[in-house]
């Protein structure tokens, strides 16, 4: 032990977990007054971090506030049944562990240790949270799942900079407006294993929310306001009430995954088609039939149905692969529209016409569709157009005057024919921040061809196999935000990304990816990575150390046999944990 101390009077860090201590040593309160005659006492440090996991601690004294330069305090997994007042004398102290303990009350001067930053109150007895809590002004990560809690303050509001939320498995009835208003930055919200019967109006207001955990509440409706959950990638619903899903839901342009399995749905609304998703849960409902339209979800790699009472298609369909009933589900479709005849569509030069008309005041010109095989001249006409979408058309190149579109930032050109590279049109565009060209047959990009998109922000060049003979010009993007390389054919990491700092969403699926490198762990901004459908056997330890803010990590499809499928099944954020865990300890 005097060793152990001995070090840590030198590297301002002390673990004494796993040792089976009854309770904290002296001299770890005292610390530097413990210096020895022989110590050189001018080069020892006052104690930073110190780790008590896992021992069998059931005191923790009021001695602690000599530690006043303690920023990491980490006492899981012992027998505390209190904190000591002296918690709040520690004004230094960011990271607070206290997770699965047999505590059932936080002192109120908690509010005192103003700079906390995380705070882990997980698996204890808490009947209430302090309402000083609203005081930690800094506090962005909030753990206090699995306890006995039937609400939680309005104080908390207080913490706007709260980023993420675990309320599992307590006792909430409601969530309140007044506490959701202020969490603007709010990415994660778990409240699942609740007694919740509503989910608040507000909950519009949570833009960059990334993942939201409902399932296992008395939930019956999921109110219009969702849609402004625009950055929404995980919804959790499944064993609620609800007996309907509002059309808002296909607002999110984001969702990847939707789980509403166990509920009282007897229909889905078509507007929900519109999603792009990868996972959909449908399980065990009320459902007689499905949309012919949800045959156009072409992303959609899972969908569950079992449970339901479907008259309306054959056993085969529903409990064979996804791709099947899709295709069925779109031959539904074509005889739905062929049965029906003309509906008197508009001329092409009139719709063309009308969403010139719309782009006036929206400054955005939607032309998707229409058949097009060249570019009209309403794109370039009005000179103010920022977003233009040409999306699902027979383009085959982009005409020079698109360059006088000075205030252009967003140019969609998703499912064309374009096989050169638009260079001379992108290199005159001064604002330029997204372009979307997957799915066309689009030939080499110019080694310099991205030089020029110094702003960019968003790219996708998804099933373009022949544009990226070498993956590395990427990194010639530095405000790249979002990139998008499914079907690339790619057989390794391109290192080139590694640079990108600024990096918050990367999809790599469906390519022929072997490994993942360690150094992934410096994209630190990643909020989303989609490695699906690979040939992935084994991930490196290092990329846990993304947890704290990568929220969606998909990995379907890939023979991964280094990781348990019970893990894999609980999701993005226990897949990270176990990675991390098996990163050798420092």
């Amino acid at each position: 032990m005097d060793r152990i101390l001995k070090s840590a009077r030198a590297s301002g860090s002390l673990n004494l977990s796993n040792r089976s201590l009854r309770e904290v040593p002296n001299e770890v309160y005292r610390n530097l007054e413990a210096v020895g005659a022989d110590d050189k006492w001018w080069e020892a440090v006052e104690l930073q971090k110190l780790i008590l996991a896992h021992n069998n601690i059931e005191v923790l004294k009021e001695d602690l506030r000599n530690l006043s330069l303690l920023s990491v305090l980490n006492i899981s997994h012992n027998k505390l049944s209190s904190l000591p007042t002296a918690i709040g004398e520690l004004p230094l102290l960011k990271s607070l562990d206290v997770s699965y303990n047999q505590i059932t009350s936080i002192p109120d001067e908690i509010g005192s240790a103003a700079s906390l930053v995380k705070l882990d109150l997980s698996s204890n007895l808490l009947k209430e949270l302090p309402n000083s809590l609203g005081r930690c002004l800094d506090l962005s990560e909030l753990k206090a799942s699995d306890n006995c809690l039937a609400g939680l303050p309005n104080e908390l509001g207080n913490c706007t900079k709260l980023m993420k939320l675990d309320v599992e498995g307590n006792k909430l009835t409601m969530l309140t407006d007044k506490i959701f208003m202020p969490w603007t930055m709010l990415t994660e919200l778990n409240a699942a294993r609740n007694l919740l019967t509503s989910i608040p109006e507000s909950i519009g207001v949570l833009s960059k929310l990334i993942r939201l955990d409902l399932h296992q509440n008395k939930i019956s409706s999921i109110p219009s306001a969702i849609k402004g959950c625009s950055s929404l990638a995980e919804f959790y619903m499944g064993t609620n009430s609800l007996s309907t899903i509002p059309p808002e839901i296909g607002a999110l342009s984001h969702l990847g995954t939707l789980d509403l399995h166990s509920n009282q749905l007897k229909e889905i609304p078509v507007e929900m088609c519109k999603l792009q998703l990868s996972v959909l849960d449908l399980s065990n409902n009320s459902l007689s039939g499905l949309p012919p339209e949800l045959g156009t979800m072409t992303t959609l790699r899972k969908l569950l149905l079992s449970g339901n009472p479907l008259r309306t298609l054959r056993s085969s369909l529903v409990s064979g692969p996804t791709p099947t009933l899709l295709k069925y589900l779109r031959s539904r479709l074509s005889s739905d529209e062929e049965a029906s005849g003309s509906t008197g569509t508009p001329a092409k030069d009139v719709e063309i016409a009308m969403a010139t008309r719309l782009s006036l005041s929206s400054k955005e010109l939607k032309l998707t569709g229409l058949g097009l095989t060249s570019v009209p001249s309403a794109a370039w006409e009005t000179g103010e157009v920022v977003k233009l979408d040409l999306s699902k058309n027979s383009i085959e190149e982009l005409p020079n005057e698109l360059s006088t579109c000075s205030m252009l930032q967003v140019l969609v050109l998703s499912n064309n024919k374009i096989k050169e590279w638009p260079g001379t049109v992108l290199s005159s565009l001064s604002n330029f921040q997204c372009l979307k060209l997957d799915n066309n047959p689009l030939a080499e990009i110019p080694s310099t061809g991205l030089e020029v998109l110094s702003k960019l922000e968003i790219l996708d060049l998804s099933c373009n196999t022949a544009s990226l003979p070498d993956p590395s010009v990427i990194s010639k993007l530095p405000q790249l935000q979002e990139l998008y390389l499914r079907r690339m054919q790619l057989g390794q990491f391109p290192t080139g990304l590694l640079c990108l700092r600024g990096l918050r969403i990367l999809d790599l699926s469906q390519n022929c990816l072997v490994t993942i490198p360690e150094e992934i762990k410096d994209l630190t901004s990643l909020t989303e990575l989609d490695l699906s459908d690979n040939n992935i056997a084994a991930l490196p330890p290092e990329l846990g150390l993304l947890e704290p803010n990568l929220q969606v990590l998909k990995l379907d499809g890939n023979p991964l046999r280094s990781i348990r499928r019970t893990i894999l099944d609980k999701g993005t954020k226990a897949i990270l944990t176990y990675l991390k865990d098996k990163l050798p300890t420092q």
